[in-house]
C-alpha cells in the first residue's frame, strides 16, 4: 500500500522529483498555475535545488503547464466576466506569476476587439439595477464610478456608458 504525500506536511525532508511531480499534479487538478506560482508552491512544500527545475520542465513537456494556455484563458474569463479590465486586468495578471512580455502579448489582440462600453454597462446593470445617472445623487455617482474603476474601466468609457442616456 502507497503512502500518501500530504499537501501541507511540516516536516523538512528533501522531496524526490516522484514526490514532487506528483504534489504538482494534484495541485493542478484543483486549477491552473503559472510557472512562477507553481515553483513557489513547490519550494513551500520542501522542493529544493533542480528538483524543482526538473519536475516544471516535465510538466511542460507534456503539456500540463503552459503560461500563454493560462494567460489566454484568466484574460478571456476576466473580460468576459467583467471581473477585470485594462490597468486592473495586467496587474491581476501580473500577481499570477505572469511576466510582463506575456501579459502585453497576451492582451494585445483582446483588447483590440474589446468594447468597454457594453461591458461597462452591464457591471452596472448587474450589480445596480436600479440606477438611473441622470436621477441619481453625487454620493451614487461616485459609489458606482468607484466600483467600476477598481474593476479596471476607464474613466472617458465610464463616463460615455452612464451618460448614453437611451440606456439609462
Amino acid at each position: 500500500m502507497e503512502k500518501r504525500i500530504s499537501l501541507r506536511s511540516k516536516d523538512t525532508e528533501t522531496r524526490t522529483a516522484d514526490q514532487a511531480y506528483r504534489y504538482a499534479l494534484r495541485l493542478m487538478t484543483g486549477r491552473d498555475y503559472s510557472v512562477a506560482r507553481l515553483q513557489q508552491r513547490l519550494v513551500g512544500w520542501g522542493v529544493v535545488g533542480d528538483v524543482g527545475e526538473q519536475v516544471i520542465s516535465r510538466l511542460q513537456r507534456e503539456g500540463w503547464l503552459d503560461d500563454g494556455r493560462y494567460a489566454v484563458r484568466f484574460a478571456e474569463s476576466a473580460l468576459a466576466t467583467g471581473r477585470f479590465c485594462g490597468a486592473r486586468l495586467r496587474i491581476e495578471m501580473q500577481k499570477r506569476g505572469f511576466g510582463p512580455d506575456l501579459v502585453q502579448e497576451t492582451l494585445a489582440p483582446l483588447l483590440q476587439e474589446y468594447d468597454e462600453i457594453p461591458e461597462v454597462k452591464a457591471a452596472v446593470e448587474r450589480r445596480y439595477p436600479d440606477f438611473v445617472y441622470a436621477h441619481s445623487s453625487p454620493r451614487d455617482r461616485q459609489r458606482v464610478f468607484g466600483f467600476l474603476q477598481r474593476r479596471g474601466f476607464g474613466f472617458a468609457a465610464i463616463l460615455r456608458a452612464l451618460k448614453a442616456e437611451d440606456q439609462w
